[in-house]
């Protein structure tokens, strides 16, 4: 197995609102219910992934807040990724967020995805620079494009307006339905572009003025990552939420090959816990084990929720909320069979801790 280091970052106080004191082990009332949420990948072929749609029903029994669905570079699934978001609206009680990027794509063009998503009653938005192709060692903007997240974010506010203000119909509807615009916060840091916490911050600053409503973080392993990056978002006027992206832990290799894709160490003690068994279904318990308890602190730290990075897989996303108490409709814990061990598991449009 590869070797990792550690990289804790130092414990830290934050101060966050008074709630109600969790209670381990009960299901939190509705009203009181930390949000939920999913992300899922688009397959290559929607008619020959049938098993999508199995955990896409499992999924949707947890009574989810939202589902958001990933976006590959330089739009690479944008047809696929829009025929999933709109069988979801369509077939499913799911409220889905569609990623969109700006990488290797003009002002032009970005509206014009913007405007077939907005066309199938898509509200809601996940505004990301984007990783380079493959192939494409540097982020290169388009000569015509957008360049930042928070340039997304002030396009899709712009088409909005536009379409708000060219048609009273789609005014009342949109004040009906406001449009959601997400965007990401990296608690180490974006390893993508090079920058330090602090530098993520302060573009988590401009994301929030351009017009977010709410942000979602890369993995993190460690609570302390989730609250220092809240703690000084707080510090420096960043005051929309600011929601954990977990990702059940129970694979070694995946963890790795997540590793390897958003520069985010995976803690050595924790690949030694799940590494010290031969039994998948043993390392699986430690695994969500592992999990409940990161997302345990990060709720009683005062997280508003968790976001659960499902590689389209249910079982272990839906063990975590159980253990967790955040079930929401199910009511009995998955016992997974899943393998493990399966790095191909991994595709290159995974949660990479969401891009910039």
């Amino acid at each position: 197995m590869t070797a990792v280091t550690d990289t804790r970052a130092p414990a830290v106080t934050v101060e966050v609102p008074t709630r109600p004191a969790r209670r381990h082990g009960a299901p939190a009332a509705a009203l009181d219910r930390p949000t939920v949420s999913f992300e899922l990948f688009p397959p290559r072929d929607l008619d020959a992934a049938p098993r999508l749609w199995g955990t896409v029903r499992e999924l949707e029994a947890a009574e989810p807040d939202f589902v958001s669905v990933t976006y590959g570079a330089s739009g690479r699934t944008r047809q696929t990724t829009r025929a999933l978001v709109t069988r979801l609206l369509r077939e499913t009680s799911l409220n889905p967020i569609a990623h969109l990027t700006c990488v290797g794509t003009s002002r032009a063009e970005v509206a014009t995805i913007v405007e077939e998503f907005l066309d199938e009653g898509v509200r809601s938005f996940l505004a990301l620079r984007g990783d380079p192709p493959a192939g494409q060692a540097d982020w290169q903007p388009h000569p015509d494009g957008v360049d930042t997240a928070a340039g997304l974010v002030e396009l899709l506010r712009e088409i909005e307006r536009r379409r708000c203000a060219g048609s009273p119909a789609q005014a009342v509807r949109a004040r009906v339905r406001p449009l959601s615009v997400a965007v990401a916060a990296f608690p180490r840091g974006n390893h993508a572009t090079g920058g330090t916490r602090e530098q993520d911050v302060q573009a988590l600053l401009a994301k929030q003025q351009a017009g977010a409503d709410f942000a979602i973080t890369q993995v993190f392993f460690d609570a302390e990552a989730y609250l220092g990056l809240v703690a000084e978002a707080r510090r420096a006027g960043v005051s929309i939420p600011i929601v954990p992206g977990i990702i059940p832990t129970t694979d070694p290799a995946r963890l790795l090959r997540v590793q390897e894709l958003t520069g985010v160490p995976v803690p050595r003690s924790l690949l030694d816990l799940l590494g010290s068994v031969d039994d998948p279904v043993e390392r699986h318990r430690r695994g969500i084990r592992a999990s409940v308890d990161l997302v345990n602190c990060v709720l009683d730290g005062g997280a508003p929720g968790v976001h659960v990075y499902t590689f389209n897989r249910h079982e272990a996303a839906l063990d975590l909320l159980e253990g967790a108490d955040l079930r929401g409709g199910r009511t009995a814990p998955t016992t997974s069979t899943e393998p493990v061990g399966d790095p191909a598991a991994v595709p290159t449009t995974t949660p990479r801790g969401i891009p910039s």
